[in-house]
C-alpha cells in the first residue's frame, strides 16, 4: 500500500503528541509524517518552563522529543521553519525556508501566543519589546529572563493567572523582589472563586510575593529600558524587569488566510475536522462546541482521538469535549480545580470548608449527586479521590464530609486497581494508568526507571504518590529498589564514600566542577546545596564558593520567615550575655522597628521580622557574631548555671558551653546540630535530648551523649563516653562531629545516624580507634575550626545586585503619569 503524506503544522505539545499517538497506532506504515516547527528545537514541555525559571529543573530536562528522536522514528522535522501559507485547493503548504510540501492529510496544531495588552511605550521603534520586558511562552523567553534576572533587583509580573504566579515563583527563587499586578479582584480568577482567591493570596504574600489587585496596567515607564509600570488609576510602581502573562490567544491567522472557518479558534467538528476536506486541527488553536482550551489534558484527548481516526478510517471515535480539571503546585501550594467554580443551578449543593490560618480551602459543587466542580487548596490528600469521582461521574456518598476529610480508621488513598486504564495520572505529561502499568510490565520496575520512561511525576510532582502506588500494584513482588536512594545527592550517581573519594582524587573544589567531572556536565539544581555542604566539609577554607549553590538563608546569612522577612539571631556564647549587648540589641530593635524580639529555646535573643535590605545595617549595628540559626551547621550550646552559681551544680557547665561554642561555631554539618551542657544529673539544659549533650556527674566527670532529639522525633541520646576533663569533652565531641560530617547522609539528623550506625560500633570507631582514623578525625575537625570565618563580617557589601534586595518594599509609589 502506498503511503499517504501527513503534514503537521506545529511541533508543540499537541502536534508532537499526535505524532507519538500515530506511531503507537502503527501509523508509520500508513503515512510519511512531516512536521513543521517554528522553533529550532525538538519538542519540549512548556508546562515545565516555570521549573526551569525557578531553578528546580534544567532546560535540557524538559525536552520530550529531542531532534534525534524524529529521525529515529522516521519522521521528517523541519525545525525552525514557519509555515506561511496553506493552499487548500492544491493541498500544499509553503514554509519560511522555501519548502513547498504537498499533503494528503493536514493537521494544524499552531497552538497559541501570549495575549500582549496594548501598553504605551511597550515597543521600541524596531517593534521589539523594551529592554527588560518579557513574555513567558517559549524556552527562548525563559532563557532571556534567566539572563536578565542576574542583573535585575525588582520584577513585576503583569497577570495573576496560573502562568503569572509560576513566573513569580521562578523570579522569587532567583532572589528578586517580586510583585504581581492583576486586573481582577483576586488571583487565578478564572479557576478560583472569591474565597479561594483570598486564601491563595494570603499564602502567596507569606512567601514574599507582593500582590497589586484591581490594577490595570496601561504603560511601560522608561526610555529604552523598563523603569516601572503605570496603571489606569494614575499610580505607578518602579521596577527593572517586567514579565507579561495576561493570557493566550489561539493562533488562527494561518487557517483564516487559507479560507478555513474560524471564530475565536479554528472551528472543528467532533472528528476534529475543519471546514475544508482533509484538514484537521487540534490543541489550543481550536474551538470545539464553542470552547477553547488552555490546559494540556484536552490536548492529549484530542491527539488520541485524531490519531485513532487517521490510522483507522472506519473508527467511530469522536471527541466530545473535555471536563477540565488540573492539579498542581502554585509556589509550593497544593491546588486542585475541576469543573465549575460556582453553582449554576439553584438545586446545586455547595459544601465548603475554610481554614484561612492554615491556607486550607475545600469546596464541592454537587449536581445530581455527582461532582460538578471542586476547589481544593492546601490539602492534596483528598485530591486523587475527588478527581477520580469527577472524571468517572460517579455517585457520591450521602455524607459529603467523607469526601473532604479523613474519617477515623479510613484511608483516603484511591484504590489504583479500580481505576480505568485511561485515567490520567500525570497531568503535566499526559500519562495514563494504562501506560504506567504497561511500562512496569515491560520491565521498568523501579520508581526512577518508570518515571524516566513515562515522564510521570517529573512535572509538578503532585501525582507521585499515585505513581508509586501503581508501581507497587503492577510490579508486586518484582519491585526493584532504585540505586539512586543510596546516592548522596540525586544529581551525582555516587554514594557518599565514593563521592568523597572522587572529589579528593580529582581535587574538585566547587559545585560546578563536581557536576562537570562526575555527572557528565549536567547540573542538578536540587543537588547543589548538598554538594556545597559536603565540599565545605572536605576543603574548609579552600572550598570555592558559588552563590547559586546556596539556599536563600545561606545567601543572606539570616533565616527567612513565612512573610518574606528574616530572623536575626546574634551569637551569645553559652547563652551568656551582658548589659552592653542587651542595650545594643534593644537599640537595633528600636532603630529598625523590629516587629518581635523573642527569647529562643536555645537561650538566644531573636530579632524577628527584619526586612531583607536592612540585614547588612542590622548586623553592622549589632557588632556581634552570627548565631548560625539559618544553616545546616552547629548552632547553639544550651547551658544551665552549673557549679559557679547553682547549689546543685557539680560541674561548670556555663564555662564549658562557652568553650564549646567558641570552638565549634558555624561548623558545616549534614543537618543542624543543637548541643547542651548540664551542670548536674538534674539535666536542666535537657542535654539528653540534644544532638550532642554533656552532663556533669560526681567526681569531676562528664557524660557525653549523642543522638538525642526532642522535635518531631523524640529520642534519649546514647552515652558515648564518660571523661575526666573539659578538654576530653571537646575532644570526643569534635571527633564525633567530624565522623558525622563525613559519614551521615545529607539532611540526616544525628538521632537517625546514631541508630543506623549503632552506638557500639561508634564507640569502637571513636574511642577504641578500630578503624585507625581517630588522629585524622581530630586533625580534620581542627582544620575546620581554623578555617571558620564569621559570615557577618564579610556580608556588608552585596555579593550580587539582588543579594539584599527587599521582598517587602512599599506596595507602590503613587504619582501622576
Amino acid at each position: 500500500m502506498q503511503k499517504q503524506r501527513l503534514v503537521i503544522i506545529g511541533n508543540g505539545m499537541a502536534g508532537a503528541r499526535l505524532v507519538e499517538e500515530i506511531l503507537a497506532h502503527q501509523g508509520g506504515d500508513q503515512y510519511d509524517i512531516v512536521v513543521f516547527g517554528e522553533e529550532p528545537y525538538g519538542n519540549y514541555n512548556r508546562i515545565l518552563l516555570s521549573n526551569v525559571l525557578a531553578g528546580s529543573q534544567d532546560s535540557a530536562d524538559i525536552f520530550i522529543n529531542p531532534l534525534a528522536w524524529y529521525k529515529e522514528h522516521g519522521v521528517t522535522l523541519h525545525a525552525g521553519s514557519r509555515v506561511d501559507a496553506i493552499d487548500c485547493t492544491l493541498k500544499c503548504v509553503y514554509a519560511s525556508d522555501g519548502t513547498v510540501m504537498a499533503y494528503d492529510k493536514l493537521v494544524i496544531a499552531t497552538g497559541s501566543s501570549p495575549a500582549i495588552p496594548a501598553l504605551a511605550n511597550l515597543y521600541t521603534p524596531e517593534r521589539k519589546l523594551q529592554k527588560g520586558v518579557f513574555a513567558f511562552r517559549t524556552i527562548d523567553d525563559c532563557t532571556g529572563m534567566l539572563d536578565y534576572a542576574t542583573q535585575a533587583r525588582k520584577a513585576v509580573v503583569i497577570g495573576g493567572g496560573l502562568l503569572g504566579l509560576e513566573a513569580a515563583r521562578g523570579l522569587l527563587n532567583r532572589g528578586l523582589e517580586v510583585h504581581v499586578a492583576h486586573v481582577a479582584k483576586h488571583v487565578m480568577n478564572v479557576q478560583l472563586d472569591t474565597m479561594g482567591g483570598k486564601i491563595l493570596r494570603s499564602s502567596l504574600e507569606k512567601m514574599g510575593v507582593s500582590l497589586h489587585l484591581q490594577k490595570r496596567t496601561n504603560a511601560i515607564l522608561g526610555d529604552g529600558q523598563v523603569e516601572g509600570l503605570g496603571f489606569e488609576d494614575g499610580s505607578t510602581i518602579d521596577c527593572d524587569m517586567v514579565v507579561i502573562s495576561t493570557g493566550i490567544r489561539p493562533n488562527i491567522e494561518l487557517a483564516q488566510q487559507a479560507g478555513i472557518a474560524v471564530e475565536r479558534g479554528i472551528l472543528v467538528q467532533d472528528d476534529l475536522s475543519c471546514s475544508v476536506p482533509d484538514v484537521y486541527a487540534i490543541g489550543e488553536c481550536t474551538q470545539h462546541r464553542g470552547c477553547t482550551y488552555g490546559l494540556v489534558a484536552p490536548l492529549w484527548e484530542q491527539a488520541q482521538c485524531l490519531a485513532e481516526r487517521l490510522t483507522h478510517p472506519d473508527s467511530e471515535k469522536l471527541y466530545l469535549g473535555s471536563r477540565t480539571s488540573t492539579k498542581l503546585k502554585v509556589l509550593g501550594v497544593d491546588l486542585a480545580v475541576m469543573g465549575d467554580k460556582e453553582e449554576v443551578d439553584e438545586d446545586d449543593e455547595v459544601v465548603v470548608y475554610s481554614e484561612p490560618s492554615r491556607g486550607v480551602y475545600k469546596k464541592l459543587i454537587v449536581r445530581e449527586n455527582k461532582i460538578a466542580g471542586a476547589i481544593v487548596i492546601g490539602d492534596g490528600s483528598v485530591t486523587p479521590r475527588l478527581l477520580q469521582l469527577f472524571d468517572r461521574r460517579s455517585p457520591l456518598p450521602e455524607n459529603r464530609d467523607e469526601l473532604l476529610f479523613q474519617l477515623s480508621g479510613e484511608s483516603k488513598e484511591v484504590n489504583v486497581a479500580d481505576m480505568p486504564d485511561d485515567t490520567q495520572i500525570c497531568n503535566c505529561n499526559g500519562v495514563s494508568k494504562g501506560k504506567i502499568v504497561s511500562c512496569v510490565k515491560s520491565g521498568k520496575r523501579s520508581l526512577k526507571t518508570l518515571c524516566d520512561a513515562t515522564r510521570a511525576g517529573t512535572g509538578c510532582g503532585s501525582c507521585m504518590s499515585q505513581v508509586k502506588s501503581l508501581l507497587e500494584y503492577a510490579a508486586g513482588d518484582a519491585l526493584v529498589e532504585d540505586p539512586s536512594i543510596h546516592y548522596y545527592v540525586p544529581g551525582v550517581p555516587l554514594t557518599k564514600p565514593a563521592l568523597i573519594e572522587a572529589i579528593k582524587e580529582q581535587q574538585l573544589r566547587s559545585v560546578s566542577s563536581v557536576f562537570a567531572a562526575l555527572a557528565g556536565g549536567k547540573e542538578d539544581p536540587g543537588s547543589k546545596a548538598g554538594l556545597a555542604s559536603l565540599l565545605k566539609t572536605i576543603w574548609g577554607k579552600d572550598y570555592e564558593d558559588q552563590r547559586d549553590a546556596r539556599f536563600i538563608n545561606d545567601r543572606v546569612h539570616a533565616n527567612i520567615q513565612n512573610n518574606g522577612t528574616f530572623s536575626v539571631i546574634p551569637r551569645m556564647y553559652g547563652g551568656v550575655t551582658s548589659a552592653k549587648e542587651l542595650r545594643r540589641i534593644a537599640d537595633v530593635a528600636e532603630k529598625y522597628q523590629v516587629p518581635m524580639v523573642k527569647v529562643t529555646g536555645g537561650q538566644r535573643i531573636d530579632l524577628v521580622g527584619v526586612a531583607k535590605d536592612q540585614l547588612p545595617a542590622v548586623w553592622n549595628d549589632l557588632g556581634m557574631p552570627s548565631g548560625h540559626a539559618y544553616t545546616k551547621s552547629f548552632r547553639t550550646c544550651k547551658t544551665c548555671l552549673g557549679s559557679e552559681y547553682c547549689r546543685y551544680g557539680v560541674g561548670d557547665s556555663t564555662a564549658l558551653g562557652i568553650n564549646v561554642e567558641k570552638r565549634y561555631q558555624g561548623i558545616e554539618t549534614p543537618h543542624k546540630l543543637k548541643l547542651a551542657v548540664s551542670g548536674c544529673p538534674r539535666n536542666c539544659a535537657e542535654s539528653t535530648t540534644k544532638d550532642i549533650g554533656v552532663i556533669a556527674i560526681e567526681g569531676g566527670k562528664w557524660e557525653v551523649y549523642i543522638g538525642g532529639a526532642a522535635g518531631a522525633s523524640v529520642r534519649k541520646g546514647d552515652v558515648l563516653c564518660v571523661v575526666d576533663s573539659q578538654e576530653d569533652v571537646l575532644l570526643y565531641m569534635g571527633r564525633f562531629m567530624q565522623y558525622y560530617r563525613e559519614q551521615a547522609r545529607y539532611l540526616e539528623r544525628t538521632h537517625g545516624f546514631v541508630e543506623r550506625m549503632g552506638i557500639e560500633k561508634l564507640r569502637q570507631i571513636l574511642l577504641e580507634d578500630s578503624e585507625g582514623i581517630c588522629q585524622r578525625l581530630d586533625h580534620d575537625i581542627q582544620s575546620a575550626v581554623d578555617s571558620y570565618v564569621d559570615p557577618w563580617q564579610e556580608a556588608h557589601a552585596p555579593a550580587t545586585p539582588a543579594q539584599f534586595a527587599n521582598v517587602l518594599q512599599p506596595v507602590e509609589q503613587v504619582a501622576a503619569l
